[in-house]
């Protein structure tokens, strides 16, 4: 490899990007990403390789939460760099093989992409030199129902992720957009939320007085009020 593909660098998509589009084979068929999702959120999600077994806990818990997601209007969406055979025999070795954490017979039904040029690899910026130059880390992203990179977390190859992390990710950006406001530290549906500033002199003075129906503020830049759970189920997961 010359000096210059060795120093090779690839932008990455940052928040706020339209997602790249690509078209690959997967385990489910072909898929045009993200075309094939409009309407949808999405989870796009890297792993360095198959047969390995941070990324076999992985995806046997990204399977078992799938409804979970489904419920939140998401689609899953996995890669790495090995090919479409070895993706399906390590796909059919989980479910006649593997059993963990009380997950077992799990089938892995959401496409996984095969990336053996690691061409959208390199356009999403999963490949870390520092980390690798022959496998992908665990890159995740959230993409909304525009095509809109929305949230991007990076984990390096030993470090497996937080499954309970994400899909609180998924229901806070779509609360968030919901409701037009934003979400406080380790919030979960049922926690205040924060209340965006106020647009004029008139409108903080209220608030900071009280005057502004469940409103609470302890500053006049930090305000916050209840939504209640089930307000925020209705309105994310079409639960009455």
């Amino acid at each position: 490899m010359d000096q210059a593909n060795q120093n090779e660098v690839v932008s990455m998509p940052r928040i706020g990007d339209k997602a790249p589009s690509f078209k690959a084979v997967t385990t489910q068929g072909e898929i045009n990403f993200p075309a094939d999702y409009s309407g949808k959120w999405v989870i796009l999600f890297s792993h360095p390789a198959d047969f390995t077994p941070v990324c076999t806990s992985e995806f046997m818990t990204f399977a078992t939460m799938e409804k979970q997601f489904e419920e939140a209007n998401c689609k899953l969406v996995g890669l790495s760099v090995d090919g479409l055979y070895s993706h399906i025999a390590w796909l059919r070795t989980i479910k006649e093989k593997i059993e963990y954490k009380g997950m077992k017979d799990v089938e892995v039904k959401f496409p996984l992409i095969e990336d053996i040029t690691m061409n959208v690899a390199k356009t999403y910026g999963m490949l870390q030199p520092g980390e690798s130059t022959t496998k992908a880390v665990r890159a995740v992203f959230f993409v909304d129902p525009k095509g809109i990179i929305r949230t991007i977390i990076y984990y390096p190859l030993s470090l497996g992720r937080n499954f309970d992390e994400l899909y609180r990710v998924i229901i806070a950006l779509q609360t968030a957009d919901e409701f037009g406001i934003a979400t406080p530290a380790d919030w979960r549906p049922g926690d205040d939320v924060i209340v965006p500033p106020a647009g004029s002199c008139g409108t903080a003075k209220d608030r900071m007085d009280g005057k502004e129906k469940n409103v609470k503020c302890y500053d006049w830049f930090f305000c916050t009020k209840p939504i209640s759970k089930d307000e925020v189920l209705k309105k994310v997961l079409n639960k009455k």
